[in-house]
């Protein structure tokens, strides 16, 4: 049999990689356990979570005909009162819903700052190199990526106050490819979720890290984010308001 594999250059690389193509998945309990201690680890971390729709064939679990945002919202309208971190609550919505994606509630205990995924990666290896303290930090596969900092949302002198109003609203991210400040009255998907076309969210770096003041990262991202848009022709585009979701 080795006689034949040597006379077949490449034919064992082609055989195992087919065996390993082969390899049974994980359990779904496994990856239903990951998934839970992840959404756990995250409201340890001080991030509250609550339930948000997920991907059901082509559509959004939400069944809203040309829903906006697929797979990206919350399921209740209470979404701000009910988000938690409880562990026994979210343990339940986990363990009922196990499909379901999870939304982090902004400007509570956090903030986000949600850049395009190419600014984000260069602002990241900047200030890494800087030596700056950098929080959790997660990718979307459809091109994001959210730095998780300490909030700037409820400022004790209320003349600090920030605004919400942003330059978008979930309806129409995708028209506002800059920088995006998600404080009070937002969301973002926290990992692990799962998006149309097979995509999902990840932690880049976990909720373990301690959250940063956002302003010690906003000129690192903003100089990226100007970069990005001048090579991609959208200068006007880098409002860095705050987002109401």
């Amino acid at each position: 049999m080795s006689a034949e594999f040597g006379s077949r250059p490449g034919a064992q690389g082609r055989i195992s990689r087919w065996l390993r193509g082969r390899r049974p998945k994980p359990p779904a309990e496994t990856s239903d356990a990951r998934r839970e201690a992840l959404l756990l680890a995250a409201a340890d971390a001080g991030l509250p979570l609550a339930q948000a729709a997920y991907p059901a064939g082509h559509r959004c679990s939400c069944d809203r005909v040309g829903c906006p945002t697929p797979a990206r919202h919350p399921v209740s309208f209470a979404w701000q009162t009910q988000s938690t971190t409880d562990r026994a609550q979210i343990e339940r919505w986990a363990r009922h819903q196990p499909k379901a994606n999870f939304i982090t509630a902004t400007g509570m205990t956090h903030d986000v700052l949600d850049v395009p995924l190419e600014a984000g990666h260069e602002a990241l290896e900047r200030i890494l190199a800087a030596g700056v303290d950098v929080g959790p930090v997660a990718e979307t596969g459809d091109g994001r990526m959210l730095f998780f900092t300490l909030t700037r949302g409820t400022p004790e002198d209320e003349d600090e106050w920030w605004p919400c109003e942003l330059d978008c609203h979930p309806e129409t991210m995708d028209e506002h490819p800059g920088f995006r400040w998600h404080c009070r009255g937002s969301y973002v998907l926290v990992p692990p979720a799962q998006l149309p076309g097979g995509l999902g969210v990840d932690w880049v770096r976990g909720p373990e890290h301690p959250l940063p003041d956002p302003l010690t990262l906003l000129e690192h991202l903003t100089d990226a984010c100007a970069r990005y848009a001048g090579e991609n022709g959208g200068a006007e585009q880098l409002a860095a308001w705050p987002h109401r979701g």
